[in-house]
């Protein structure tokens, strides 16, 4: 037995949960007994509660075998093979799947009182449950929760199966678990009380909620998002396949290049891009080379080649009805930086702001004291090869200039919280200085 109760294990849990404390985390509680587990942890961390409202789409001659699931908004995940083992027409999935929306439709009604449920859309998701036996529920709930537009997913449960990574690694970005025994034969035997949670806790858990004050940013205020726009950018007699997200009101717009084997739909940019959207700063993300020019490696490492086609771009970018007469900031990542700088260097470049992630200045060469946009380079703490070639290029640097070090983080930024850290580095530094103004070298 670890738990008390489902409160003690959310206590429990939420102290394995500080990396998210600050950032724009969304906690979804698993109806129902996940839902005071959540509420604990949304607590701890100053963060929003809602529910994630889940339902089994069941075989109808055999309920208890799941061929997907539902969520709120129109969300449906199927799984095909069993549709197809089962031999399951198209009417008798409409059937099923017309039944359990009714049924969700009134859970949502009941729990939320007529509020809308949370928006998710480029947000940081906690998927927070009482614990994990098969993962069937959080695994459908983790995978309803991105079709909603989740950036990043971080599933929590107080104890779990020793194996259960193996078992949802792929549905999450993380998973988190302070007890993971080998005898584990039931979630209820962790719990010296594991009574059976009714709807009206889960009320009194979101009403609780709804009370307290959430825990804010200083740039925290959400900017409503448009769907991204899929664009052809042209430059020169090269069309580039691109991204561009543009809110309303938006006080500038941030053009991302990639890294070497990445691409625009590069989940670590796409991450970062979405922070800055909700900042009210439009992105876009963009492939520097062609399919065909990709094939030859020589071109990736090309920083002069790389460093045209982004500002190419940047002209582009400045015509365009939605962005025209906008600041203009780059974002760097890996050799990426190194394109963004030596873009920036250019006579004439009038960019407002560089963001360099894990980049490679030093490939950016003699062109570094030329740089006179201020300059982010952030760098992960264990990454110190890195490190030391970021600390050699900002001694070069003459303009405005930070290195910030995330702690514990490695070259791509995979651990807990990292990658929201890199966020809100680059978020405050281009709201901070994106201005429509040219800047001079100190």
């Amino acid at each position: 037995m670890f738990f008390l109760d489902r409160r003690d294990a959310g206590r429990q849990l939420a102290a394995r949960l500080g990396h998210l404390k600050g950032t724009e985390v969304v906690v979804l509680g698993l109806p129902r007994g996940g839902v005071p587990v959540a509420a604990e942890v949304a607590g701890a961390l100053g963060a929003p509660l809602d529910v994630c409202l889940v339902r089994k789409l069941g075989v109808p001659f055999q309920p208890e075998l799941g061929m997907g699931a539902i969520g709120e908004g129109g969300v449906r995940v199927i799984n095909d093979d069993v549709v197809r083992m089962a031999r399951i027409t198209p009417e008798e999935l409409a059937e099923v799947e017309a039944r359990e929306r009714e049924v969700l439709g009134m859970r949502a009604r009941h729990y939320r009182g007529g509020r809308e449920s949370l928006d998710l859309q480029g947000r940081t998701v906690l998927v927070v449950d009482d614990g994990v036996a098969t993962g069937s529920t959080a695994r459908a709930a983790c995978r309803i929760a991105r079709a909603r537009g989740a950036a990043r997913i971080v599933l929590a449960v107080p104890v779990a199966p020793h194996d259960w990574t193996a078992r949802l690694g792929e549905d999450a970005d993380e998973l988190v678990c302070p007890h993971t025994p080998r005898d584990f034969y039931a979630i209820g035997q962790f719990y010296a009380d594991f009574s059976q949670t009714d709807d009206d806790e889960v009320v009194a858990c979101l009403e609780e909620a709804l009370a307290r004050p959430v825990s804010t940013h200083r740039t925290e205020q959400r900017h409503a998002v448009p769907e991204d726009r899929e664009v052809d950018v042209q430059v020169g007699a090269v069309v580039l396949r691109g991204q561009l997200t543009v809110p309303e009101g938006a006080a500038g717009v941030v053009l991302f290049a990639h890294g070497s084997g990445s691409s625009r739909h590069s989940p670590r940019n796409r991450f970062v891009a979405a922070g800055l959207n909700r900042a009210g700063l439009g992105t876009l993300l963009f492939d520097l080379l062609t399919e065909a020019e990709e094939t030859d490696r020589a071109n990736v490492f090309d920083t002069g080649l790389l460093a045209r086609r982004l500002a190419g771009a940047t002209d582009w970018l400045r015509i365009q009805p939605e962005t025209e007469g906008l600041a203009v900031g780059y974002f760097g990542a890996s050799t990426g930086a190194a394109a963004a700088l030596w873009a920036a260097a250019q006579p004439g470049a009038r960019i407002a702001a560089v963001v360099s992630r894990g980049g490679r200045p030093d490939l950016a060469g003699p062109r570094l004291p030329e740089v006179t946009a201020p300059t982010l380079l952030i760098v992960g703490g264990h990454d110190q090869l890195v490190l030391d070639l970021n600390r050699d290029a900002q001694a070069r640097l003459r303009c405005e200039n930070r290195l910030a070090v995330v702690p514990g983080a490695t070259h791509l930024f995979e651990e807990p919280g990292a990658l929201e850290q890199v966020t809100e580095l680059a978020r405050d530094w281009f709201t901070d200085h994106m201005a429509p103004v040219p800047h001079t070298a100190a």
